[in-house]
């Protein structure tokens, strides 16, 4: 990596006080993520006072890649380890300045027809129209996605070659670098060299460029609405904002702590799929969808163990797809085959258990591994909500067995891809379950995966499936929490992203799904932000002229 040179950020600092500092701006959009940056930019250019606010803190590009020690905790929710009540699940979400866009891989794929023709089944046209694909076109031109320089590495060269042989669907998958080579395996910790295009360095600049102003380290408790002409309309918003410490850092005790209410003529929520709906649930409503319709792309894990020097932990991180499975129920549904993250902190764990000894043994030969995951489209939802204690999310999600279902098939051709590839061990993180060592003294025989222990193991692997409550499913793809419906009974948002049953209040973040995307989710809630707040752009323009 090559250190590159980010954009100069100026956040408003306030001073200390014991009445709540008021700020007064057009429109106040919580969170810099994908939707919030978008938006953004957009809503500045068209020449309307911007505010933007996020809860977490800025990083200049010379803190990126950040150590693993100091990632996790700096750029990720809780943690990055949010787990369902049954503990099925664990959810990663980012929360930092650019939101998932500063800590996602690059991996920048367009809505699928068949997602865009069930969401336009559901009363929303939208998504089939030629305005959804100009919104498509306009953010992936904006962080130059592209597929023209890519440089496999090992991991994701033996996804695409196995495929081939196997005669199954793949392809290379576009990343938002600029239109620029780019080998950093570490992107999940920031992007150091500014080559990745996520919200930091594309879309926010975009918009302090054209006057918009910034707050870190505010944490939006509610909106504020008032009644007028019969209806709720929504006027601001109340939080609490905790400057730096001392050192300018966030270790430390905040220098300041300041109530902030802002005043807004509209405001845009995009919080997140795990924040949004919470927000709206601290404003007062009662919309029972708020929260509901919870999408998790949820994901199983497989290893395989190379004689060559594979370094997995180099390189771009998911450049293949294997689609070929994707479609299982013919309604859509059914899982992609990818490469994943090989940062040793969130690999290593996957490594089975044996003992002290044996353990340090695995982890030595980790430089010949490769990791992938059989990642679903799901049909069967969860659902997000408060704590009732403190108020910290939490959310209720477990795999159906119809989606357990797809994520096997995946597992089991994912298992025939590295057998075609020569792996010498295979294994899976389903408890208690072997792996496969192919015996070295046997020559490499026609069979290919008809080998007889390779399909008695598969059949194994089918037999055991996904043994409850000891099975862990992953999520790094979170939806729907605050759906677009045609009508206020089905969702949380209507068509033009404006909250049903309020005015002035919209939400623009991939919890606006009407159901799971498919796909990688961050180009799609690029552009349905980029459609909503294009259209409260226009509706700002003509109240001024009233």
């Amino acid at each position: 990596m090559k250190p590159g040179k980010g954009h100069d950020y100026e956040f408003l600092q306030f001073p200390p006080g014991t009445k709540p500092e008021i700020i007064e701006t057009d429109v106040v959009i919580v969170g810099s993520g994908c939707g919030g940056a978008v938006s953004a930019k957009n809503l500045t250019e068209a020449g309307h006072r911007v505010l933007v606010v996020e809860k977490a803190y800025h990083w200049t590009p010379d803190h990126f890649p950040m150590s693993e020690v100091n990632g996790w905790n700096h750029l990720f929710m809780n943690g990055a380890f949010i787990s369902s009540d049954d503990t099925s699940t664990n959810i990663i979400a980012g929360q930092s300045w650019g939101g998932g866009g500063t800590v996602n891989w690059s991996a920048s794929l367009q809505t699928q027809g068949y997602v865009r023709n069930e969401w336009a089944a559901r009363g929303l046209p939208f998504f089939t129209s030629a305005e959804f694909q100009d919104s498509l076109d306009r953010v992936c031109g904006r962080m130059g996605v592209s597929t023209d320089y890519i440089q496999h590495n090992p991991g994701n060269a033996h996804l695409l070659e196995g495929a081939r042989k196997l005669g199954w669907s793949h392809k290379a998958v576009p990343q938002n670098t600029g239109g620029k080579q780019h080998l950093c395996g570490h992107c999940t910790f920031g992007c150091g060299s500014c080559e990745k295009q996520g919200p930091v360095v594309s879309f926010l600049p975009d918009a302090a460029q054209a006057g918009a102003t910034f707050i870190e380290g505010f944490h939006a408790e509610k909106i504020i609405f008032s009644k007028q002409g019969g209806k709720k309309v929504a006027t601001g918003v109340m939080g609490t904002w905790k400057s730096r410490d001392v050192n300018g850092g966030v270790v430390g005790d905040p220098v300041t702590t300041r109530k902030v209410l802002i005043k807004a003529k509209r405001i845009i929520v995009s919080a997140g799929t795990m924040q949004s709906p919470l927000l709206l649930l601290r404003s007062g409503l009662t919309n029972p969808q708020i929260g509901r319709n919870l999408y998790v792309h949820p994901v199983t894990v497989m290893g395989a163990i190379h004689q060559e020097d594979i370094s997995p932990w180099e390189g771009g991180i998911l450049t293949s797809v294997v689609s070929e499975f994707e479609n299982l129920d013919h309604k859509g549904h059914g899982v992609k085959l990818e490469a994943t993250n090989m940062i040793p902190s969130s690999w290593l764990i996957w490594l089975d258990w044996k003992g002290g000894l044996q353990y340090k043994l695995d982890v030595a030969r980790m430089k010949h591994m490769v990791g992938y995951i059989s990642i679903a489209r799901d049909r069967d939802t969860g659902r997000v909500y408060p704590d009732p204690i403190d108020g910290r999310v939490r959310f209720q999600y477990s795999p159906s067995k119809f989606d357990k279902r797809h994520i096997m098939e995946g597992l089991l051709a994912l298992a025939k891809i590295q057998y075609v590839q020569g792996a010498s061990e295979i294994f899976t993180v389903i408890p208690g379950m072997r792996p496969f060592i192919r015996d070295p003294t046997m020559p490499q025989s026609g069979e290919g995966i008809n080998d007889p222990d390779f399909q008695a193991w598969l059949d194994e692997i089918k037999t055991r499936g996904f043994p409850t409550p000891e099975s862990v499913f992953v999520s790094a793809h979170q939806m729907g929490t605050c759906r677009m419906s045609a009508e206020e009974k089905g969702g949380v948002v209507d068509p033009q992203g404006k909250v049903w049953g309020t005015e002035g209040l919209y939400v623009a973040d991939a919890s606006v799904f009407p159901s799971a995307s498919g796909v990688n989710p961050m180009v799609t809630n690029m552009a349905i932000s980029d459609w909503i707040s294009r259209g409260v752009a226009k509706g700002l323009d003509v109240r001024s002229r009233l």
